[in-house]
């Protein structure tokens, strides 16, 4: 199934993407996609509906709001062998772990707000995992694979001054508002058989900066959602972003080509579909 939540900002409601790329309302079977539809098995309430019995919607105008109100958002970092090349830093021997405000959140072409003061606002197309059941010390991937509800894009937009130059740690670049347009959708997990088989580009104004493949990673999906588990729990409607690939604005020469207002970043990756934003000044 292909989830998503249309309307305006803060009041989106529930849909689905059927097979022939029409939009159906949800309304009459859930409230919206968010936790508790998560841990009340929704999913399967939903796989037992024929898209044909649900209404279908007129999508002209509608905007595309995130397709989950995710709970934490969990980050990994140089999760990439081509992206930990390009900044020098050294293959970790663990998962480089931190967090990223939830209300981050944005919908997938929603403008992306440059932060006052920032002169190195960078891009970064990830692969996001959303949690379906609640991941507690994890005894092995195969336990990690049955917490995974579906997968979706995340832009996991950085400001490298306020991370790498302002002392303490990432989170001061990571969690400017607008700093994640998530979605379009939520790709449940059935139809993304291979979580390590997807490939991944961005563009910037055009030029391609980004395309990579998750086969790339260091610590695969399952890998890192068993890891997490150890030191967190994860809950359902909880979303892991799993890293980025070759290709961000820090690790290209200089002069290196940040983000300002008015550029227009687009991102896509294999079965979930496509985002579009246009930078505008906080």
């Amino acid at each position: 199934m292909k989830l998503l939540r249309v309307g305006p900002p803060g009041r989106e409601f529930p849909a689905l993407l059927d097979d022939t790329g029409r939009l159906r309302d949800l309304r009459t079977v859930v409230d919206d996609l968010d936790a508790a539809f998560l841990a009340a098995d929704g999913l399967a309430r939903l796989a037992a509906v024929h898209p044909d019995d649900l209404p279908v919607l007129d999508d002209t105008g509608l905007r595309t709001g995130p397709p989950l109100r995710p709970g934490k958002i969990v980050c990994v970092g140089l999760n990439y062998r081509d992206h930990a090349a390009e900044t020098g830093a050294a293959l970790p021997a663990e998962p480089v772990v931190f967090l990223k405000a939830a209300d981050t959140v944005v919908g997938p072409d929603d403008a992306v707000l440059v932060p006052r003061g920032s002169t190195k606002t960078d891009w970064e197309v990830e692969l996001a995992v959303v949690i379906g059941r609640q991941a507690r010390y994890l005894p092995s991937t195969q336990a990690a694979r049955d917490c995974i509800a579906g997968y979706a894009i995340s832009h996991d937009v950085s400001e490298r001054e306020f991370q790498l130059e302002r002392g303490g740690q990432w989170d001061k670049g990571k969690s400017c508002e607008t700093f994640n347009p998530f979605g379009p959708w939520l790709v449940t997990a059935d139809e993304i058989p291979d979580p390590q088989d997807l490939r991944l580009r961005l563009w910037v104004n055009g030029v391609l900066r980004q395309d990579g493949s998750t086969k790339d990673m260091i610590f695969p999906v399952v890998e890192v959602v068993r890891y997490l588990s150890q030191f967190m729990v994860l809950y359902p409607g909880d979303v892991i972003n799993t890293g980025t690939p070759a290709g961000v604005a820090l690790g290209l020469p200089e002069p290196k080509p940040y983000l300002a207002a008015g550029d227009v970043v687009e991102l896509e990756i294999d079965g979930l579909g496509r985002q579009r934003q246009t930078l505008a000044p906080a």
